[in-house]
């Protein structure tokens, strides 16, 4: 299993559960309940996900206080499934945006796989994580983003503040931006891109757009920045965050990012078939050899104070100098 691979298993990070209690079940706490029947989770995740509103009792929000009676229907969100293997801790050097007692906000750098796991047992963000809290704190994740992917991260410092922001990513009120560079040009200055996604039965490292009966609702918002002919650079904005979202969707409306190569964004898509033009595009597939794609802006309402925080992260030097060239090279061909 490659990098992409374990991108692909890793990025589901909530749990979703539903009971119905047996009819012979006494009067027991919801908490007390849900602890007996979800397996390695804590009183205290219970009580923080129900704190949150992420705990329902007949479609309705409960209290941990609440009595279960027999047949009441429980439906809960837990974030971040418990993890099967010990992470040790590692010095790994990574960007802080900004920090408090309940949240740390990363940018983080192309190459850097967020999550250990069968491939990427260390060197990874939560391994880091571990070495520069100590014991100090524990990282919990609320969302990733792919290895060869840049930009901001959310992490979460405790298991209360882990569950409500989880709820916010649930709930799609999380603001996600992203700079994509992506081949071809658009006849529309924005437009909007709607497409259940599930893994690929042909290469199972991929997502792609499926029918509405399968895979998971998806929704990508996008917008033309800077048109350079045969590239434009957009900014997509996620409505939902599915695994490989703006890789799939773009791959789908044919606009695969630059320099993707598990999406086929390695090869010349658009162009002429100069030698001269061949080479410029190999010399920018060097400059940034990974998606170019970075996660720019992120915004969410602060899990203690309730104030809302944003952030904005430069673009990355791959990034710059890639575009720079894209920049001369249009002004050149015009």
């Amino acid at each position: 299993m490659n990098d992409e691979e374990l991108d692909l298993e890793q990025q589901e990070l909530y749990e979703h559960h539903r009971f119905t209690v047996d009819r012979g079940q006494t009067l027991i706490r919801l908490d007390l309940y849900l602890q007996m029947r979800l397996t390695g989770v804590s009183r205290t995740k219970v009580q923080a996900a129900a704190k949150a509103g992420c705990v329902r009792v007949n479609d309705k929000e409960a209290k941990s206080s609440y009595k279960v009676k027999p047949l009441d229907v429980i439906t809960v969100l837990l974030p971040e499934p418990p993890h099967e293997f010990e992470m040790l801790p590692e010095k790994v050097d990574f960007p802080i945006v900004y920090e408090d007692e309940d949240v740390l906000v990363v940018d983080k750098p192309a190459g850097l796989v967020v999550h250990p796991g069968v491939g990427n047992w260390t060197g990874t963000l939560m391994n880091g994580l571990l070495y520069y809290f100590g014991d100090k704190a524990v990282p919990y994740l609320v969302h990733r983003i792919d290895k060869d992917t840049s930009g901001l991260l959310l992490v979460a410092k405790n298991e209360e503040a882990q569950v409500v922001l989880a709820k916010q990513f649930f709930e799609h009120t999380i603001e996600r931006k992203y700079n994509a560079l992506v081949w071809g040009d658009f006849d529309e200055d924005e437009g909007t891109i709607v497409g259940n996604l599930a893994r690929s039965p042909r290469e199972r490292r991929m997502m792609a757009v499926c029918d509405e009966e399968h895979g998971k609702h998806a929704v990508t918002h996008w917008k033309v920045l800077e048109r350079f002919g045969y590239v434009t650079l957009v900014e997509c904005v996620l409505e939902t965050g599915r695994t490989h979202q703006i890789r799939a969707h773009m791959r789908h409306i044919g606009h695969p990012l630059f320099s993707d190569a598990l999406y086929g964004g390695d090869a010349i898509l658009k162009g002429t078939t100069f030698s001269r033009y061949r080479q410029f595009i190999e010399n920018c597939f060097a400059v940034c050899p990974r998606q170019a794609l970075h996660a720019r802006v992120l915004g969410f309402e602060h899990p203690r104070t309730r104030k809302h925080l944003h952030f904005e992260s430069p673009i990355p030097e791959d990034m710059s100098c890639l575009l720079e060239r894209w920049r001369k090279y249009a002004s050149a061909k015009d």
